[in-house]
């Protein structure tokens, strides 16, 4: 599937700010075998005084940005053509539950795509009792592990309610599982959570999901948003594979990869500093539009 896909993210500042400094993930990722960025443009106004690409540990790509003028707003601006490739859905290989632990102690390497990194708590996924005895309850040491991933992804889908006003971006996912409620931050963290308590290396996934407007309806200009979900690492054979808990399936051809991490603060579009004073608003608007 081809996309075309254009952001904006504007932010509004009561009072200007004087310095600031922001790391942007915002471009589609290239994925060989997955996914294909053809085109991507970003434009910044007002124009920062720095700007450098960067490669994370994880290897999302970004930008750095510096800004040292006053300025009460900043706008960023994307624009992609993107290609999902089809991944076609084959057999389960993934061994069962219980040998997990020893496939991921066989495997030596450290580097950016290990399920060590994964499989302990992270800045912002503490590891929950709570959520680990709900997580343990969805599955049992005979499924494989893509069954186990898929339980709980189900399990969530049913028991949580999407729900934009209920969290705020710094929500725990402790917080987000008592309310049974959030967005789809909120149910990756917590699927993220309980996967690991079971054992089960689990990442974050940030991106865009193609959207289709209610039948009848025409599609709303800017009426897209960003979208989360998770990866597992379903051992040797199986290797990584992509879960959407907020609609209950594998992630596919309408899921577009931009940055993945071991939860949100490693894939945030855009963090940074100000030297402000006062609040600051924010709009974001995002289209994904499919090429015929």
């Amino acid at each position: 599937m081809l996309y075309d896909i254009g952001m904006t993210i504007a932010y509004d500042y009561d009072h200007p700010a004087n310095a600031g400094r922001h790391i942007l993930r915002l471009m589609p990722a290239d994925l060989p075998g997955l996914q294909r960025r053809i085109t991507g443009a970003l434009t910044i106004t007002p124009e920062p005084a720095e700007q450098r690409a960067l490669t994370d540990f994880f290897g999302n790509p970004g930008v750095e940005v510096v800004f040292r003028e006053a300025h009460d707003e900043i706008l960023f601006r994307l624009t992609s053509r993107v290609e999902r490739l089809p991944q076609p859905r084959g057999f389960d290989i993934s061994p069962p539950l219980s040998r997990l632990s020893t496939e991921i102690a066989e495997h030596r390497s450290l580097d950016a795509s290990a399920p060590h990194h994964f499989l302990t708590a992270s800045p912002r996924v503490a590891l929950s009792p709570e959520i680990t005895a709900w997580a343990r309850a969805q599955v049992s040491p005979a499924m494989t592990v893509a069954a186990a991933v898929e339980a709980v992804g189900l399990a969530i889908h049913r028991d949580f309610d999407f729900d934009p006003d209920a969290t705020t971006v710094d929500t725990p996912p402790a917080e987000a599982f008592a309310r049974r409620r959030g967005v789809c931050q909120d149910f990756a963290h917590v699927m993220i959570a309980g996967l690991r308590g079971i054992g089960v290396p689990a990442g974050y996934v940030s991106g865009f999901l193609r959207t289709f407007p209610p039948p009848g309806q025409p599609r709303l200009e800017g009426a897209d948003a960003m979208h989360a979900w998770v990866r597992t690492w379903c051992g040797w054979e199986a290797g990584w594979t992509e879960y959407d808990p907020t609609n209950a399936i594998a992630a596919g051809t309408d899921h577009i990869v931009v940055a993945r991490g071991r939860d949100y603060g490693d894939v945030a579009p855009v963090k940074g500093v100000l030297r402000i004073a006062g609040e600051q608003s924010t709009e974001q608007a995002v289209d994904v539009v499919p090429v015929e």
